[in-house]
């Protein structure tokens, strides 16, 4: 009977069309999501994504205290901070500190915002964890339009980014326009950070990025086929995500998260357990005759 009702439940959320978009909407972040995330987990620079999400976060707050469309301001700042964090890192300080900077700049700006508003504490909210069961049809629009260019680019452009990706100085004495390649690239991830907060929220949208990319990569795959690997798993932690947050009533960023999570572990457990099993293989060298 409990199940019966499970189904009947699940059937029923699949004819609203409000829960549809949520699916399609939150499947396609999920993708753009895995093939960033490879090249950021790679790269070593999943910082800077976290430090955009935080400024992301200030230029919603600013949005909303403006009246102006929340979103768009978050894209600028965040655009205009992985700019700020590439010159600090060569100019100014390290890379982490600058990531440190653009951290705590963004929240501090959240918090004046907040602080300066009449109240919009409970819309800053879905920002800050995500709201992927409001995703309108704008919405959906807009996240397949950025997907789509984002997805296209990196395609077009795959062979050149896993060069610099591995080796950055030999790709720019071979030809490759790196500094340009880098700017894309750069624009491509602020747009992808401030996508991902519908789904899982400013706090969470790093795992969105990384654990998926760090579950393919224990798979020990060529770069093409660990690419598949992390969208696959994406999708799916995020449908499954999706699903039962709906069935169990729980916050639907949190459940796609912790269902990566498991995939993680899953995927690092098998990975350990089939090093054993190769480790107590007895050896194929033949043995001396006695």
């Amino acid at each position: 009977m409990i199940l019966e009702s499970v189904f009947d439940d699940v059937f029923l959320l699949l004819g609203m069309s409000f829960f549809q978009r949520a699916l399609v909407g939150g499947c396609v972040i999920s993708m753009i999501c895995a093939v960033i995330g490879l090249f950021v987990v790679l790269r070593k620079e999943s910082m800077i994504g976290d430090s955009a999400a935080h400024i992301s976060f200030g230029g919603i707050a600013v949005g909303l205290l403006l009246g102006i469309e929340p979103l768009l301001l978050a894209v600028v700042m965040s655009v205009a901070a992985v700019f700020g964090m590439d010159y600090m890192k060569k100019k100014i300080a390290q890379a982490d500190s600058a990531m440190a900077v653009m951290l705590a700049l963004g929240f501090s700006m959240g918090l004046i915002a907040i602080g300066l508003s009449d109240g919009f504490s409970i819309a800053i909210m879905d920002y800050l964890f995500g709201s992927i069961l409001t995703i309108s049809n704008s919405d959906l629009l807009l996240i397949a339009a950025l997907g789509a260019s984002v997805l296209s680019i990196i395609f077009m452009l795959l062979k050149e980014y896993i060069a610099m990706t591995f080796d950055e100085s030999s790709s720019k004495l071979n030809g490759i326009p790196t500094g340009i390649l880098s700017v894309i690239f750069n624009v491509m991830l602020a747009v992808t950070v401030v996508l991902s907060i519908k789904v899982v929220g400013v706090i969470l949208v790093m795992a969105l990025m990384v654990i998926p990319s760090l579950a393919a990569l224990q798979l020990s795959l060529s770069f093409k086929r660990t690419l598949v690997a992390g969208i696959s798993f994406a999708v799916v932690s995020t449908f499954i995500g999706i699903m039962l947050s709906a069935v169990v009533d729980l916050p639907a960023a949190g459940v796609i998260v912790f269902a990566d999570f498991i995939m993680l572990m899953l995927l690092v457990a098998y990975k350990r357990l089939g090093h054993s099993e190769e480790n107590r293989k007895p050896s194929k060298e033949k043995q001396p005759i006695p």
